[in-house]
C-alpha cells in the first residue's frame, strides 16, 4: 500500500511537505567539526553582532550586510561577517538525469530523489541552517539560500518541477558541481542526488576537494530492476518499438549488471575514501532512511 501523496510518477507538493514529520523525531549526533548544526557560538564565520570579515556576495545574503566600502573599491558586491553566531548553508543538488524518471517498486527513482531532496531541506530547515537547491542548467538559477520554513518551501516547489518531468535544459551533474562550488562556503552541508551512472562524468578528484572543506552526503537512487533484475526474459518498449531481453542468459545478464549495477557499487566502494558519505537509496525505501548519514564522522580522506 502507498504511503505517500503521489502516484508514484510525479512528485506532488502535499506529500513533500509531509515528510517534515518524518524528519522530527531525528537528530544528528552533534560533533566534530561537521557535526555541529545550526546557530551556535563557534570561531567558525557567521552572523553575530561583532564584525569578523567579508566575502563575495551571494544571492540571499542580507542586503542590509553589504560592505559598501569593499563593494565600491573592488567592484563588485561584497557582504560583511560577524562572529560568534554560525548559520550553516544546505545545499541540495539534484541530479535531472532522464534515467531517473523510471521505478518499478512504488515511485519513480526521480520521486523518490524529490523526497529525499525534501527530508534534506526538512533537516536543515530544524538545524537552523539556511537552505538553498540547484540543478545542472544553463538557464535556472539556483533557489537562493533562506531559513526556516520559507527557506524548505521554496526548495520543495523547485523539487516538485524538476522531479514533474524530465527538464530540456539538463547540462549534467559535471555543470550542477560547477554551480555548487561558487554557492558553497566552508562547512557548508552538500546533499547530492544522483543517478550512479551521473557519477561517471565526475572527476575523481573533486571529490575530496568537496570533502575537505564541506560534509558531503551522495544519495543513490536505485531501483530493484536495475541491481537485482529477475532471471527471464523480460519486454521493454522505446521510442513505440517493443522488443525483448532475455535476462537469464549469462552474458546479457552481464552486460545489464555492468550497465546498472556497476556504476553504484563502484561508488559506495570509493567514495568513502574520498571523504563523501554515500548511501543507496531504493524506489521502495523510507525516503528518511538516509538521515542517520547526517552527524556521522566524515570518512577519512586517502
Amino acid at each position: 500500500m502507498r504511503q505517500d501523496g503521489g502516484n508514484g510518477i510525479r512528485p506532488v507538493l502535499s506529500e513533500l511537505v509531509a515528510l517534515r514529520g518524518a524528519v522530527a523525531g531525528h537528530r544528528p549526533v552533534r560533533q566534530g567539526r561537521f557535526g555541529v548544526s545550526g546557530h551556535a557560538l563557534s570561531p567558525l564565520r557567521g552572523r553575530g553582532m561583532e564584525y569578523a570579515e567579508s566575502r563575495d556576495y551571494v544571492a540571499g545574503d542580507d542586503a542590509r550586510h553589504i560592505d559598501w566600502r569593499l563593494t565600491a573599491r573592488t567592484g563588485g558586491a561584497h557582504t560583511k561577517l560577524f562572529q560568534a553566531e554560525r548559520e550553516r548553508l544546505t545545499l541540495i543538488v539534484a541530479d535531472t538525469a532522464p534515467s531517473l524518471y523510471f521505478g518499478t517498486r512504488v515511485r519513480f527513482k526521480s520521486v523518490q530523489a524529490a523526497r529525499a531532496g525534501a527530508v534534506a531541506a526538512w533537516a536543515a530547515a530544524r538545524d537552523g541552517d539556511r537552505i538553498a537547491a540547484l540543478r545542472g542548467s544553463l538557464r535556472e538559477a539556483p533557489v537562493a539560500p533562506a531559513a526556516g520554513a520559507r527557506g524548505a518551501l521554496r526548495v520543495l516547489d523547485a523539487l516538485v518541477r524538476w522531479y514533474e518531468a524530465p527538464p530540456d535544459d539538463d547540462a549534467g551533474l559535471a555543470v550542477a558541481l560547477d554551480h555548487a562550488q561558487r554557492v558553497l562556503r566552508p562547512g557548508s552541508r552538500l546533499v547530492l542526488l544522483a543517478d550512479p551512472s551521473s557519477l561517471s562524468a565526475i572527476a575523481e578528484r573533486r571529490w575530496p576537494a568537496l570533502a575537505q572543506h564541506h560534509e558531503v552526503v551522495v544519495l543513490l537512487l536505485t531501483d530493484a530492476l536495475e541491481v537485482q533484475p529477475p532471471k527471464r526474459a523480460l519486454p521493454f518498449s522505446s521510442d513505440g518499438h517493443r522488443f525483448e531481453l532475455d535476462l537469464a542468459s549469462a552474458p546479457q545478464r552481464q552486460r545489464w549488471l555492468r550497465e546498472f549495477a556497476a556504476p553504484a557499487e563502484a561508488a559506495i566502494a570509493a567514495l568513502p575514501a574520498k571523504g563523501v558519505r554515500v548511501q543507496l537509496l531504493a524506489t521502495d525505501a523510507p525516503s528518511e532512511s538516509w538521515l542517520p548519514l547526517l552527524g556521522r564522522p566524515r570518512p577519512m580522506v586517502a
